[in-house]
């Protein structure tokens, strides 16, 4: 097995383990990213299916991701504007289609102010806690004692109102049921976008996509890196020692990383994946309780993304978006998401958590029969017959196993989230798992890569730095 000594190992080859590297080898140290996939990017990823391009993972980029424009600048990627002219539609858990354009659902009067209600109070208790320590506001733990679903029918007692709300962040971000996740979770997740109205709003969350793809991003920064980015690679165990020495001073410690091909001995890890995936390592000695504890109360979601490519974008020519939006259907969300300069058209819709699991009770041709059913609700019969068909099934992607990021169980966030960046001697965490700006998204990966990298870069300056 190969054997190589660095400064710094970093687990993971998406967008936060490679930003990390990056900014750690141009600052003077070495590295070495080992990365399990045959290919870098995590849950970014651009393929080509059928000969259409697709997004298989994170693709937007909203106008507050300061960081990811940056990166995406630095490294000479354009981006252009998703397709959004055009009337929206919205299904009603009745079944009523309805046409509306603006940013609010065509719901009753009651409805609408309810919506608004429940909206404003979020946008309140989102600046109050902010995104970097949610567990420090007042009612963090009455917060993060009740499920996201109870508490908003403590609020309201407008079902329609509550399930469109609960719509932004269950089946929208966290993909998991509203009755899974607590408030405070919800909570962070609209401060970590600048605000719940942000979340409400598709052409503020979803507003650009990257020409040619995101995983890019992930692609250039390891072209910078060349060799020193082992794919194919998965480490098994991290050897790690950091503490006091016989005679009394401290140290940082050391690590040696095993993987599949290679041996890699340092002076710092990031584990730059999702916290799922620590307990795919044997840590020697184990990690402390702590640790353990925690990393129990993280779960990743589930959803399909399911995408479907036609002739032309056929719904642009009967006036629609191509946006819709449904508490109630299948699919609860569907966009036009058709390639930059492509005449064909393409579009993606959204299944998540309760949902995704009655669609992988059926056999395939039945599961995409039934989908693309519920798109032709929102866009019309020509929905039914694409000419390319893909499920993105993160969930039994061996290095994943679910989408898009994760979050704590009831009471999780407040008790465990004060220590989830604390790093166990050499061992430092980074991914958009656990961001505060950008929570879940790529923004939060490279954010968290650059913090990373900082706090390393504090305690082991380069040599001439």
């Amino acid at each position: 097995m190969k054997q190589l000594e660095r400064d710094v190992v970093i687990v993971g080859a998406g967008p936060s383990g490679l930003t990390a590297a990056w900014e750690l080898s141009r600052a003077g140290l070495s590295v070495a990213v080992l990365e399990a996939r045959d290919r870098v990017g995590g849950r970014t990823w651009t393929d080509t299916v059928d000969g259409a391009v697709l997004e298989i993972g994170g693709q937007w980029v909203s106008p507050d991701q300061t960081a990811l424009k940056d990166l995406l600048t630095e490294l000479g990627l354009e981006t252009y504007e998703r397709y959004r002219d055009g009337d929206s539609v919205y299904i009603a858990a009745d079944g009523t289609r309805t046409r509306y354009t603006g940013d609010m659902f065509p719901v009753s009067a009651d409805t609408e102010a309810e919506m608004n209600r429940l909206i404003e109070l979020l946008d309140r208790l989102a600046a109050e806690a902010g995104p970097e320590t949610p567990w420090t506001h007042p009612e963090a733990r009455v917060l993060d004692t009740i499920s996201f679903h109870h508490w908003l029918r403590e609020q309201s007692s407008d079902e329609e109102a509550c399930n469109n709300i609960g719509l932004f962040i269950a089946g929208g971000m966290l993909t998991k049921p509203a009755h899974a996740f607590s408030a405070l979770q919800a909570v962070l997740m609209a401060a970590s976008a600048g605000s719940f109205s942000n979340l409400v709003d598709e052409n503020f969350i979803l507003d650009k996509r990257v020409v040619g793809g995101m995983q890019q991003v992930s692609e250039r920064l390891a072209g910078r890196l060349g060799d020193d980015v082992v794919l194919s690679s998965p480490v098994r165990t991290l050897r790690w020692y950091g503490g006091s020495n016989d005679d009394g001073t401290t140290d940082g410690g050391h690590v040696t990383a095993v993987s599949d091909t290679v041996t890699v001995k340092a002076r710092h890890a990031i584990m730059a994946v999702p916290p799922n995936l620590y307990s795919r390592v044997s840590y020697e000695p184990p990690l402390p309780r702590r640790q353990h504890q925690m990393h129990q109360h993280q779960s990743l979601g589930l959803v399909i993304k399911v995408h479907a490519v036609y002739a032309t974008p056929f719904w642009r020519a009967d006036g629609l978006s191509g946006t819709g939006f449904s508490a109630s259907s299948i699919v609860q969300e569907v966009y036009d998401n058709t390639n930059h300069e492509d005449s064909r058209g393409t579009l993606v819709g959204f299944i998540s958590d309760e949902k995704a699991d009655a669609m992988f009770r059926l056999d395939p041709a039945e599961r995409q029969r039934t989908i693309l059913e519920s798109i032709a609700g929102f866009l019309g019969p020509q929905a039914r017959t694409p000419e390319v068909y893909y499920e993105s099934d993160w969930g039994s992607e061996e290095w994943t196993r679910g989408a898009y990021a994760t979050s704590y169980d009831l009471g999780g966030l407040h008790r465990y989230g004060p220590d989830q960046l604390t790093p166990v001697g050499p061992i430092h965490w980074s991914c958009s798992d656990l961001a505060a700006e950008g929570y879940q998204h790529v923004e939060g990966a490279i954010r968290m890569g650059q913090a990373t990298a900082r706090n390393i870069l504090s305690l082991t300056p380069a040599e001439g730095a």
